[in-house]
């Protein structure tokens, strides 16, 4: 499927807007210590922030690996996103599958209040990409 230019600004908007609303999702959370959901939240918050930049490009995401793969190849490779936010993004897939699907782990707040802070600039560096 190919979009065209107003197609695709429309759905980078929503994914931004996705993004935001997602991550705002995370005080709320805090407030009642649902830590493996803040560990959820705070990855779609970074996953629809990076679908949002692949879609502005032109590049069609089908998985979340594939969103993993192409960030690399488009951006970290390239030098656009640094290897430590590419490593960060790595983290909080592997935090949010291992808060989903593994019955043994449970996310703890000493696991989950680091990485507020990081994944708003990790956003804020995707949005400003989308922007240029």
């Amino acid at each position: 499927m190919s979009l065209n230019d107003e197609e695709r600004k429309i759905i980078v908007s929503l994914e931004k807007e996705k993004s935001l609303n997602t991550f705002s999702e995370i005080g709320v959370l805090c407030k009642v210590g649902l830590w493996n959901n803040i560990a959820n939240r705070i990855y779609y918050a970074a996953f629809h922030a990076v679908v949002a930049l692949l879609i502005s490009d032109g590049h069609m995401v089908n998985t979340h690996q594939g969103a993993a793969v192409l960030l690399n190849q488009h951006y970290i490779k390239n030098g656009l996103i640094s290897r430590d936010m590419g490593s960060f993004y790595s983290r909080l897939q592997t935090m949010r599958e291992k808060s989903d699907y593994n019955c043994t782990y449970n996310a703890t707040e000493q696991d989950i209040i680091p990485l507020i802070e990081p994944t708003k600039r990790f956003i804020d560096t995707i949005f400003s990409l989308i922007e240029k």
